[in-house]
């Protein structure tokens, strides 16, 4: 049995369309049997609220900036079908909260609003003086080792500053966007970095995301976390469409077990140690 997939986009995230259907994704989970699947739509902010701390650290705008709310009652009514429609699969509702360290006042309000299953927590843009800007944009213009270093550390300080993720999704995610290609990207010169963040992630006892959209994470990364004391593993396809649900989840499952990492208490559960 494979495990469940933990982090999977359907139409409603902002950066998907129609041909996402989340129907069709559990069509697709069922038929390459995961017993799970976790439909964790984009929750990114352009305004935010006054208590926010990126309003407390000037942070006016965002570029791009093209990030639209969740329809929360249409999401609702889908999962709810989905639910009903396939009785096999448990159909786990879920965000992916972008840079939640930033925004803890709007996401606990839209969470009070619209309570979810699970909360993924992700860090896709940095800082460029009053604006956060797509960390794929900076990888050239301010170096990237530069960029990823300071990418590892303020993740590290997302992990200490805010509690309401679960999972650590795509840890190195400028890596899908390295100059001359993924390939080009080697995780040995950022050890360090890295195990900042899974210190940080450990001392909580929250999971760490093995992303299989991302270049899958090595053995030996995954074994950084184990040393540092990570106790969980979460898979996720990090699916935009139907198709890519539970891809390449053979390949992650060998790194996790290579890693020290079993199937947890149930076929539901994170993998542990």
């Amino acid at each position: 049995m494979l495990p469940p997939d933990n982090h999977v986009h359907s139409e409603f995230s902002w950066d998907t369309g129609p041909w996402a259907s989340m129907v069709e994704a559990c069509e697709r989970a069922v038929r390459v049997g995961l017993p799970a699947v976790a439909f964790t739509e984009h929750l990114d902010f352009t305004v935010w609220a006054a208590e926010d701390r990126a309003t407390r650290d000037g942070i006016v705008d965002r570029h791009p900036a093209h990030q639209q709310p969740i329809d929360v009652e249409a999401y609702a009514a889908s999962i709810a079908e989905c639910r009903d429609r396939f009785p096999e699969l448990r159909v786990v509702s879920g965000v992916e909260a972008g840079e939640p360290h930033l925004f803890a006042g709007s996401i606990a309000a839209h969470l009070a609003a619209a309570p979810v299953d699970r909360v993924l927590g992700s860090l896709h843009s940095l800082t460029d003086g009053d604006r956060l800007v797509g960390v794929s944009r900076m990888l050239t213009a301010s170096g990237a080792d530069a960029t990823m270093r300071r990418y590892l550390g303020e993740m590290a300080q997302m992990v200490r500053d805010s509690d309401v993720f679960e999972v650590l999704a795509h840890v190195d995610f400028p890596r899908r966007y390295w100059p001359g290609g993924s390939n080009r990207y080697a995780e040995q010169p950022f050890e360090a970095e890295y195990r900042e963040v899974f210190r940080a992630l450990a001392e909580t006892g929250r999971a760490l995301e093995v992303n299989t959209t991302s270049p899958l994470a090595s053995v030996e990364l995954v074994r950084w976390f184990r040393d540092e004391g990570g106790s969980a593993v979460s898979f996720g396809s990090d699916a935009h469409t139907p198709t890519a649900v539970g891809q390449r989840f053979d390949l992650a499952v060998d790194v996790v077990e290579a890693a020290g990492f079993r199937p947890g208490r149930d076929r539901f559960d994170f993998w542990r140690r």
